[in-house]
């Protein structure tokens, strides 16, 4: 930016030029201003009826706004469903932003996937344009008791001030069993699928489109991760779940779109490598730390986030495999 000296015999701007000074200053901010990144890009069309926001890697931080996980809406010929609802107040004002650029039509569901924040903290805002919020019942109980406590976390983490971020509060329906959504001339089958990567995931099939937004049982292109409330025998489960959608698309948690074959490396294989290995060693007697040292996760070093995530997860893999050991 050219810099621009307002010369004064005080060496301070007069009154005249302390008047002229702050609205040619404001002028050549607001250019900068407006070439501000928006908080998410434009959507994705991955089927006739079906849209994606296809997030970067990493964790969320100030500088991507929480932005860093898919996102997807559908559109039928009487409704919209929203699948996930974004990391805060203001990403879901975002969202309903494009998906108001796309279709006229209500924003009917939110579908949470599963309890994480940057599933469920756009909820409130969603609630508030009459959609209906509905979550796994498994997961019910951490997005209704400690929500709160999420908002006020990811106010931290994106340093934003108090209050900007509301709490997801507790979800209108929670599905147990398969449950179908009509959104006129549109089907969406909701499936839960257990305890994955969190308890009570769920994963969307649309129906006509052939598209199924699996949530985080699905990471592509970047190492998953393993949490403290993580099961990867369940995981694997609803890993197999997904064979059975023979030609269909799928919209991962994280990675791009693609057939189930794009994800057998990164999530299956992966979850399988861990779980045998760990419930090797504690079959066997090994120490945490030894096992951890001789799980050879090299076939995986090529994935986004590698670094930050390998070592956690054999942890807790560890951890989790000892403790069915002992059920």
């Amino acid at each position: 930016m050219k810099t621009i000296h307002f010369a004064c015999r005080s060496g301070r701007p007069s009154g005249r030029s302390a008047g002229i000074l702050a609205p040619l200053l404001l002028a050549l901010l607001i250019p900068q201003l407006s070439a501000a990144e928006p908080l998410l890009p434009e959507p994705e069309k991955v089927a006739a009826h079906s849209w994606a926001w296809v997030g970067p890697y990493g964790p969320p931080t100030a500088e991507n706004r929480g932005f860093r996980m898919n996102l997807g809406f559908v559109v039928g010929d009487e409704a919209v469903a929203v699948i996930d609802s974004g990391y805060s107040d203001a990403m879901a004002g975002a969202m309903r932003e494009h998906i108001a650029a796309v279709t006229d039509r209500p924003i009917r569901y939110v579908i949470n996937t599963n309890s994480q924040p940057h599933r469920v903290l756009g909820n409130a805002a969603f609630r508030e344009a009459g959609a209906e919020i509905i979550a796994g019942a498994e997961a019910a109980p951490r997005i209704t008791d400690q929500g709160a406590d999420l908002a006020l976390s990811a106010e931290s983490v994106l340093g934003v001030p108090a209050g900007s971020i509301r709490a997801p509060g507790a979800p209108e329906r929670l599905v147990e069993s398969i449950e179908t959504l009509d959104l006129g001339g549109v089907t969406l089958r909701v499936i839960p699928v257990g305890t994955a990567h969190t308890a009570g995931s769920l994963v969307v099939e649309v129906v006509e489109d052939k598209i199924v937004f699996a949530g985080d049982v699905l990471y592509g292109g970047r190492l998953l991760a393993v949490l403290p409330v993580s099961r990867s025998d369940g995981w694997l489960e609803a890993f197999g779940e997904l064979r059975a959608f023979d030609g269909a698309l799928f919209v991962p948690g994280h990675g791009a779109v693609g057939p189930l074959a794009d994800f057998e490396h990164p999530t299956h294989d992966y979850l399988l490598a861990l779980k045998t290995h760990m419930d090797a060693a504690v079959d066997e007697g090994t120490g945490l730390q030894e096992a951890i040292g001789a799980f050879d996760q090299s076939p995986w070093q090529d994935l986004a986030d590698f670094d930050l995530l390998s070592g956690r997860n054999a942890h807790q893999t560890y951890l989790e495999r000892e403790a069915a050991a002992f059920e």
